[in-house]
């Protein structure tokens, strides 16, 4: 077995735990909606494709599935029932005498709030439980050893900065490449390149031949990186805000420029550039879906559903006082800029990407 090296960095990036007001538990309704507006759409994905006359999907043996980047629920045991519901029917309506034993492998970050994801769990679960621990940008389960793989909302984190930016210091006054200098988005697509290649990589190896894939991912239509957004403006309002609490004496303008959040939001052409050139799957679907409105018009929420989100981020890099005092400023902001949630500036799209790992049809 080749050994595995603990990356001292991959437990910070999770959301807020717990099941407090300012949780991610709690602050998760665009996530959900994600998943709701798919829902018909892996049902039917999973009945065309899911070939049962495969000795991988044997009903005699156990049927995994693997859900990555969980978080805390309810969003995955929402999406992993609907998974396991689909195959069901896909098993009963090929007049089987029987269905498979589900077994389901929550993964995320090991900074994770696992005892609130467990607390959380389903009474009436139909499904065996286990956590995999860890970045999904590694090898997590052995070879061949999964049936199907999920994950939503989660490959737009990278697993670090892009050292191009740390080193060379070239996004000063920004926290992320949108809205920047050429250069920087280019050492972010280079590392998002890298990241989704070790995720295609180890997802290859892990699913069974004929295993299914099914992924949400935030991303802008080509061309659209530099456009004014929502996601942009949300973050030049972080951005802001650091700012003020530095001009405070809190925090030191370096320690604010040395701040670049690990995300990228890739195109349509580059995931079918990215999963074509791994070679080891089948795309069966890419469509585009409407961003959901999550807290529209609605400040405190989407003010809490930021923090959930990046709070832990922010914590990591400048501390706990000044995640507060942050995020104090920020709802004040929003509140003050009504603009900020114009329908316009939330037209990024939900990439869904339904793949089969090719082998055995």
């Amino acid at each position: 077995m080749e050994e595995k090296k603990f990356n001292e960095t991959s437990w910070k990036h999770h959301m807020k735990g717990g099941d407090g007001p300012d949780s991610y538990a709690c602050n998760s309704e665009f996530q959900k909606q994600v998943l709701i507006s798919t829902e018909d759409l892996i049902r039917q994905q999973i009945d065309e494709h899911l070939n049962i006359q495969n000795a991988s999907f044997d009903p005699q043996n156990t049927f995994r599935i693997a859900d990555f980047g969980c978080s805390i629920g309810p969003n995955t045991f929402y999406a992993v029932e609907n998974i396991i519901s689909a195959v069901k029917n896909k098993y009963k309506k090929s007049n089987q005498d029987q269905t498979p034993d589900f077994q389901v492998f929550f993964n995320d970050l090991i900074g994770n709030d696992f005892n609130a994801l467990f607390r959380n769990l389903p009474s009436d679960r139909k499904y065996f439980v286990a956590a995999a621990p860890g970045s999904f940008y590694d090898h997590l389960f052995p070879k061949k050893s999964i049936n199907f793989a999920h994950s939503s909302i989660a490959l737009h984190w990278l697993s670090k900065t892009p050292k191009e930016v740390i080193r060379r210091g070239i996004n000063k006054g920004r926290i992320h490449y949108l809205g920047g200098e050429k250069e920087v988005k280019e050492a972010y697509a280079a590392q998002y390149v890298e990241d989704f290649g070790r995720f295609l990589n180890a997802r290859a190896d892990e699913l069974v031949d004929g295993g299914l894939m099914a992924l949400h991912i935030v991303g802008f239509a080509d061309g659209d990186a530099f456009s004014l957004s929502g996601i942009r403006m949300e973050y030049e309002i972080l951005q802001s805000c650091l700012e003020d609490v530095a001009a405070l004496g809190k925090i030191t303008k370096e320690k604010v420029d040395s701040f670049n959040l690990p995300h990228y939001f890739a195109s349509e052409s580059e995931l079918k550039a990215l999963i074509e050139a791994n070679g080891s799957f089948c795309i069966e679907k890419i469509a585009k879906m409407a961003s959901p409105s999550g807290h529209k018009s609605d400040p405190k929420g989407f003010t809490l559903q930021t923090k959930a989100v990046l709070g832990m981020v922010f914590e990591e890099h400048f501390g706990n006082e000044v995640v507060e005092e942050v995020f104090r400023r920020f709802l004040v902001k929003v509140v003050e800029s009504p603009e900020f949630f114009y329908d316009k500036y939330w037209e990024h799209t939900i990439y869904f990407v339904f793949l089969k790992r090719k082998g055995v049809n």
